[in-house]
């Protein structure tokens, strides 16, 4: 299902830096704009919207499709492949693809194994992609952690507990996947943050919290993380709440640098949005105008 914005709302393109800055560098009520990549040359951003794939040119200010062809409507798991060139995409299919950031064609990598794929991660050589496959598509069932060889094959679980999980995404050595998942609490949507090992030891909890807590995202150097924080009781990660983008250390998860409250959830981090200098990252808002104070 395309997300379309609600009247009266705005989609608002961020970006912040780790002093704590925000700048808004785009503002549309036309499309509805989720999930930015930072494109490795640092020029541009990447988004989806509407079923396809955007590019935002930060210098211009300027938002152009990508043109893809032979792809589903494409949902906001997206993440670029590590030459900088191409991206591997998620479409409402339930398959992952890989296409190039240019445009044209596209190659599926999945196979109709009975499961429905959403891409979060790419290893650092290229060779691996890390998903969450959910049975059938039955969203009543938890996403596993999964893993596949980045030309297709044969995927492989990585057990992280009963809970629903999300987000998986490789550290920069690509020794270890980060993700959010339920398996630390009984209950009901209350994730939190952890890691695991990629071959499956080692898995541990970030930080405690009484927040629901989604997509950690690790700065390139690894030194930086963010994530979005929805608040307690949430379950899932639903669109229009009020929600903040945190800025921690990996040193520390536990202590925030900066948050940024807004109103957004779904489609405003749901992939990892670091430039590639990791001093600054993109994220997206969704402000809805209050007509009855006009």
């Amino acid at each position: 299902m395309i997300r379309t914005l609600q009247p009266g709302q705005h989609c608002q393109v961020w970006i912040a830096s780790l002093s704590g800055e925000s700048t808004l560098v785009y503002s549309t009520d036309e499309v509805l704009l989720e999930a930015p990549n930072w494109a490795l040359d640092g020029a541009s951003l990447i988004l989806n919207g509407d079923g396809k794939l955007w590019r935002f040119d930060l210098a211009a200010g300027s938002l152009e499709p990508v043109p893809l062809t032979g792809v589903p409507d494409l949902n906001n798991d997206h993440v670029l492949a590590p030459d900088g060139a191409g991206i591997f995409l998620s479409a409402n299919d339930g398959h992952i693809y890989r296409a190039l950031l240019d445009g044209g064609p596209v190659t599926r990598i999945t196979e109709d194994d009975g499961s429905f794929h959403f891409l979060h991660g790419v290893s650092p050589d290229g060779g691996q992609l890390a998903y969450v496959g959910i049975e059938a598509g039955d969203f009543t069932q938890p996403g596993r952690l999964m893993t596949i060889a980045s030309d297709g094959g044969a995927a492989a679980r990585v057990d992280v507990g009963a809970g629903h999980c999300d987000g998986p995404e490789y550290s920069s050595d690509g020794k270890w996947l980060y993700l959010n998942t339920e398996s630390f609490s009984s209950a009901p949507g209350h994730a939190q943050l952890a890691r695991i090992r990629v071959d499956g030891s080692d898995f541990e909890q970030l930080l405690e919290s009484d927040t629901v807590d989604w997509f950690p995202h690790l700065s390139p150097d690894g030194r930086y993380a963010t994530y979005i924080r929805f608040p307690t009781g949430t379950e899932g990660h639903p669109a229009n709440l009020p929600v903040a983008v945190v800025l921690v250390s990996t040193e520390d998860w536990t202590t925030p640098q900066h948050t940024w409250p807004l109103f957004g959830g779904q489609g405003t981090l749901n992939v990892n949005s670091w430039s590639p200098d990791s001093a600054r990252f993109a994220f997206v808002a969704y402000p809805i105008t209050d007509s009855s104070k006009d």
